[in-house]
């Protein structure tokens, strides 16, 4: 039992002292980082709906959410929280009660899971993994466990059919988005997301920073599409497309398992935006940083929320595309960019 304490207390850098197990202050640190990230969730969530409303209103010329919390609405998201929190929980009388309930927790759960990982500013990341990107990329594909399970779970045929598509979606996608990470991580050699954003210090020719997204722009648009997919995002919202589905793999939830379905999708696009911003554009590396390191926070989340902008700014843009569109864009254009700009970045690394 010495030996499992001294491994567990290095992994966790927790010490024993006045004769405290270190599972205690181990199970009280890993409370407050999850308070701490679920508040930051539900938080930036409301926020990106309000948001969302008021892209989308300027796009159509119209106004949006303007009367709630007075100016410009603000309080609009947080009124509909709470009458998601009051409304009726409903469950069909034929559907699997167990895995129907569970869904929406795996849902929420694989996408809180990919925060740990995630540089926020100098130092400032739960646990800096040396597979970091992996296990984001793994991690995240947990989410499409859950949408089957809702769909399957649900009985509805509609329910189904949007869970089968977002497997289908998340399969073909996955591949080229993984491709996709791989030319950052060989020309940074390491998959630690720490280390990631260190490696992109300094400028390229005297003048440009050296983010990757400068050698590795094929690399980033390949990213940047499948991560719509991987979202379920506008042109690529097939598993909710509202005029064939209903909503899809969520019609038959109500109230607050609806709600936590929301939260997820908005905090999966964060997190999307997270690895992009690590991975392509400097992380928190910025003018500032080194003298003032809360510069750097800030930098990292005003990149973080431009690319979600560009994410909103798309789906009241473009059209949806059609099933058979949606797999032969992934097989067969994205799939053969990624392989042809990693075996480029390869052999320039080698050469």
């Amino acid at each position: 039992m010495d030996a499992v304490s001294r491994a567990v207390e290095s992994f966790y850098g927790l010490t024993t002292a006045w004769g405290i197990p270190w599972l205690i202050p181990a199970l009280v640190i890993m409370t407050i980082v999850v308070s701490i990230i679920l508040g930051y969730i539900s938080v930036a969530a409301m926020f990106l709906i309000w948001w969302e409303r008021k892209i989308s209103a300027h796009i159509q010329v119209r106004f949006g959410p303007m009367r709630v919390g007075g100016w410009h609405g603000w309080a609009q998201s947080i009124a509909d929280g709470l009458k998601l929190l009051l409304k009726e929980d409903i469950i069909p009388s034929r559907a699997d009660k167990v895995v129907f309930v569970l869904a929406p927790v795996v849902v929420f759960a694989a996408a809180l899971a990919g925060y740990v990982t995630i540089p926020f500013g100098p130092g400032l990341i739960v646990r800096d993994l040396n597979i970091g990107i992996l296990y984001m990329v793994a991690i995240s594909s947990l989410t499409v466990v859950g949408i089957v399970m809702a769909g399957w779970s649900s009985n509805n045929k509609y329910a189904t059919l949007g869970a089968l598509r977002s497997a289908a979606q998340a399969v073909s996608y996955e591949v080229p988005l993984v491709l996709s990470l791989l030319g950052p991580v060989i020309l940074a050699g390491t998959m630690s997301m720490g280390r990631l954003v260190d490696a992109q210090g300094g400028t390229w020719l005297g003048f440009l920073p050296r983010w990757y997204v400068f050698p590795q722009i094929v690399g980033f648009l390949v990213y940047f599409t499948c991560a719509l997919a991987e979202c379920n995002r506008l042109p690529f919202d097939i598993p909710e497309a509202e005029s064939e589905l209903v909503a899809g793999f969520h019609v038959e939830y109500s109230g607050m398992r609806f709600a936590i379905f929301f939260l997820a999708e908005y905090a999966n696009m964060f997190a999307v935006a997270a690895i992009a911003t690590t991975m392509f554009l400097g992380g928190w590396q910025g003018p500032l940083t080194t003298q003032l390191p809360l510069i750097g926070v800030l930098w990292f989340l005003l990149k973080c929320y431009f690319l979600i902008f560009v994410m909103m700014w798309l789906r009241w843009t473009l059209n949806r595309l059609r099933v058979d569109q949606l797999m032969d864009f992934a097989w067969k254009v994205l799939l053969p960019i990624a392989f042809a700009n990693l075996v480029i970045t390869s052999l320039v690394v080698a050469l």
